[in-house]
């Protein structure tokens, strides 16, 4: 049963001014009386300029209509695109999904390339023919069109993206926070909630990961990433991210990809490597000597395989790093304040360090993946190579073999937003490393270890 019904007019070329009120007064009847009872949403969507072979052909007024379109809302812009992003918007608000589009038969393909755009999975679409509801051929009769040509998609992709480059960003400027051990070779940061388009509140704004669990879809992600790409300096459509899995395998951009991975590595110009993160860890490794860099998603599965030591072992059997030259860095994530798992689980992490596991023996300990993630790439490179290990303030841990410092998402609320409460709808903000050898550079504020940047040379970021 639909929650939402969406009545389409866009365009449409109405024989008359009596025949707009017939066609409209007989469809939002039907529809009154099919989905009145359940249906929370109803909604017209016409373009803004238009017309019927009578002048002055308005939808508010004739024939009953008045009392009649008070129960729907109006939707009229000169783009479909942008037409249908305001109701998504609206929809979104209301957190409906069940929605009846009742469309021209002509433009039902049209109907459907555009929703394939705009919506994700999460929405249940049906589709109801208007001449059939009417059942009078009130409009004019045109042939059905089955096939969308790929000139015709790609028109459609480029009103959406025109669209979506048209809003305004979100929750102020986009902001990446970067480390100040870090050399200039390398851009690098972690970018925050702040300067994207997304306006789920739970996915607000800089959100760069879409799935059939999220009702942000890949056209927004896009843009977000191409406003990360502009600010930062890459080039998105040379854009790399990990295929997770929870695991410690690491792609080495060359060789044959793997179907799934939580690390890459590259010494390759001109592409941009990246690792989701918002519970799980972000983690960027980056070689000045070498002119080497990876990025790693560590989850606490991944912590446990030792993925983080993985992509380093990869750039030292791969490019020849040195694990002294070796920077690590982990991003924000979620804190032993939030992140529970049951007691068998937990015992692992228990295993490699107590300090990692808070009320071990409630049946769901505290566990800090961070700490267990920088003890054991300590432990690793300590076993490889001797050094003394350096305790710093608790935002940071720096290890000898490789260089590490961590970030707390706690330092930095409420741009870098981690919580294990729904992860399925948890902001996912993007790490990037770009290999571009040069000499130029962006402007950049510099806030020491809260550091806001937008710079572009040899780029090294991550995701959140």
């Amino acid at each position: 049963m639909a929650e939402a019904v969406l009545i389409d007019l866009f365009g449409l070329k109405l024989n008359s001014q009596k025949n707009c009120h017939q066609t409209l007064l007989k469809t939002l009847n039907a529809v009154r009386y099919h989905d009145g009872a359940k249906a929370k949403f109803f909604c017209i969507i016409c373009c803004s300029n238009i017309s019927c072979d009578h002048d002055n052909c308005e939808l508010e007024t004739g024939n009953g209509l008045s009392a009649l379109l008070r129960e729907f809302e109006i939707v009229s812009n000169p783009s479909m695109a942008a037409s249908l992003y305001t109701i998504k918007q609206k929809v979104d608000e209301k957190n409906l999904s069940c929605i009846k589009v009742i469309v021209p038969v002509h433009r039902k393909t049209l109907m459907k390339a555009f929703i394939d755009q705009l919506f994700t999975d999460v929405y249940n679409f049906e589709f109801e023919d208007l001449q059939m509801t009417l059942k009078g051929g009130l409009l004019k009769q045109s042939t059905e069109v089955n096939i969308i040509t790929s000139q015709e998609l790609e028109a459609i992709q480029n009103e959406i993206e025109t669209y979506l480059r048209s809003l305004p960003a979100l929750k102020g400027e986009l902001t990446i926070i970067t480390s100040p051990l870090i050399s200039d070779t390398f851009i690098h940061g972690f970018t925050t909630r702040t300067g994207g388009i997304s306006y789920i509140p739970t996915l607000s704004s800089f959100n760069l990961f879409s799935s059939s669990k999220r009702r942000d879809p890949k056209a927004v992600v896009q843009e977000n990433l191409r406003r990360l790409g502009k600010a930062a300096g890459f080039n998105a459509n040379k854009f790399y991210q990990i295929k997770t899995d929870h695991a410690s395998d690491v792609w080495i951009m060359g060789r044959k990809e793997p179907e799934s991975y939580d690390g890459i590595t590259t010494n390759q110009r001109g592409v941009t490597i990246a690792a989701l993160g918002a519970d799980c860890i972000p983690i960027v490794f980056a070689d000045p000597i070498k002119k080497a860099c990876g990025v790693a998603h560590s989850g606490w599965r991944g912590t446990l395989l030792g993925v983080a030591m993985a992509t380093v072992n990869a750039m030292r059997a791969e490019y020849g790093c040195s694990l002294e030259d070796i920077i690590v860095v982990l991003g924000p994530s979620v804190g032993p304040c939030c992140f529970t798992l049951p007691r068998e689980s937990a015992k692992a992490f228990h295993n490699l360090d107590p300090g990692c596991v808070r009320l071990f023996d409630s049946p769901n300990p505290y566990v800090d993946i961070r700490k267990a993630t920088s003890d054991s790439t300590y432990a690793n490179t300590e076993a490889q190579r001797s050094g003394d290990f350096l305790r710093s303030p608790p935002n940071q841990q720096y290890g000898t073999g490789c260089l590490l410092l961590t970030f707390r998402s706690e330092i930095f609320p409420p741009q870098s937003f981690a919580s294990f409460n729904n992860c399925s709808i948890l902001v996912t903000l993007l790490g990037f490393a770009d290999c571009f050898y040069g000499s130029q550079s962006h402007a950049h504020q510099s806030f020491g270890i809260d550091s806001k940047v937008s710079r572009s040379i040899y780029q090294v970021a991550v995701d959140l």
